[in-house]
């Protein structure tokens, strides 16, 4: 059996602070796997520079000079992990026969890599990386984790337990991955409804090695809200159902309350006024609330704008344009391939 092409796609915004180290890892662990037999030789590492506003894009192409193994996608702007992700996988299925995605932090163990590759030769489509534990988070960040997996879990979306986005992607399934042409494409969601054989592996989760979390509990929270939404109706039928127990609760205050005025047992008063007008209020403005937003995501899926639009392009340049170049002259070199590379690309 031929060893199959192998592309490792790492997502980056703002990442200069950890961007060396993980090249460096990265390209170790190539190099022993096509030392292994494992991979083929033209395996590539390819970074997608998510509109970072650090040197994260200077870094990365002065590596592709250096090693022919690290290639660059630079996206015009920033717009967000999941599309940055979607950007290197397509790009990357064109010359490979398998990828796999990673966060540039390295908190996933890479030497994972190396049994996801022995499962695709098994026949395996799709393989996850999936966390043994999660002792190293802290109890806020563990509960909202699991509660969020249980929640949408029981709203019947299918995801993998303590899965992000660190798995192997065959080129089959990432053909078929880019038929899904919605905007909001939540990666989580999505992968396991291809139906692919897939199988599962479980790996111990790492501290990150320097610079910060691109994920903070806002950013958190919006990711599963969109992802609540963008694959389960159910939250609005659960409003509807609300609104019906609403309506019968009314109903039946309302008829022991004409038992007690016929029966002259009745006090003014405006206290169960005030907070019958604000519950019922709170209700609607939350249900306006939730339909405005399954509307908002019709609307930006009817403009069917692009998820992303490359900026430069280094991965499906030809080997040739790769030089080994000496430091002083780095610099010099990155301005001026840079603005040919704007111009073509």
């Amino acid at each position: 059996m031929m060893e199959p092409v192998l592309t490792i796609v790492v997502p980056c915004y703002n990442e200069e602070e950890v961007l060396p180290e993980t090249i460096n890892q990265l390209d170790q662990l190539v190099k022993q796997l096509i030392s292994e037999q494992l991979v083929s030789n033209r395996t590539k590492i390819l970074f997608v520079d998510d509109g970072s506003k650090d040197r994260t894009w200077e870094m990365i192409y002065k590596a592709g000079l250096r090693n022919e193994r690290v290639r660059g996608l630079k996206l015009s702007r920033n717009v967000g992990h999941q599309n940055a992700l979607l950007a290197g996988l397509f790009a990357a299925k064109e010359t490979s026969d398998c990828v796999v995605s990673i966060d540039a932090d390295l908190q996933d163990d890479i030497e994972v890599i190396r049994e996801f590759i022995h499962k695709f030769n098994e026949g395996n489509e799709i393989v996850y990386g999936v966390r043994k534990r999660r002792d190293s988070d802290t109890f806020f960040k563990r509960s909202t984790a699991q509660g969020f997996y249980k929640l949408m879990n029981k709203l019947g979306v299918n995801l993998v337990y303590n899965h992000a986005d660190f798995r192997l992607m065959s080129k089959r399934a990432l053909i078929e991955l880019e038929e899904f042409k919605e905007v909001n494409l939540f990666l989580r969601g999505i992968v396991p409804l291809l139906g692919f054989r897939s199988e599962i592996v479980y790996y111990d989760r790492k501290e990150r090695q320097a610079g910060e979390t691109k994920y903070p509990l806002k950013k958190m929270l919006a990711f599963a809200f969109d992802g609540i939404t963008s694959f389960s109706v159910t939250p609005i039928r659960f409003v509807l159902f609300i609104g019906f127990v609403s309506f019968f609760l009314s109903l039946l205050f309302g008829l022991y309350f004409l038992m007690l005025k016929a029966l002259g047992e009745t006090q003014t008063g405006w206290t169960s006024v005030i907070t019958s007008i604000w519950l019922i209020g709170g209700l609607q403005l939350i249900a306006i609330g939730l339909i405005g937003e399954y509307v908002g995501k019709i609307y930006k899926e009817s403009k069917q704008r692009p998820k992303f639009i490359i900026d430069i392009d280094t991965f499906s340049m030809p080997a040739s344009r790769h030089h080994l170049i000496r430091d002083s002259d780095e610099q010099e070199f990155f301005k001026m391939e840079h603005r040919k590379l704007s111009e073509t690309n």
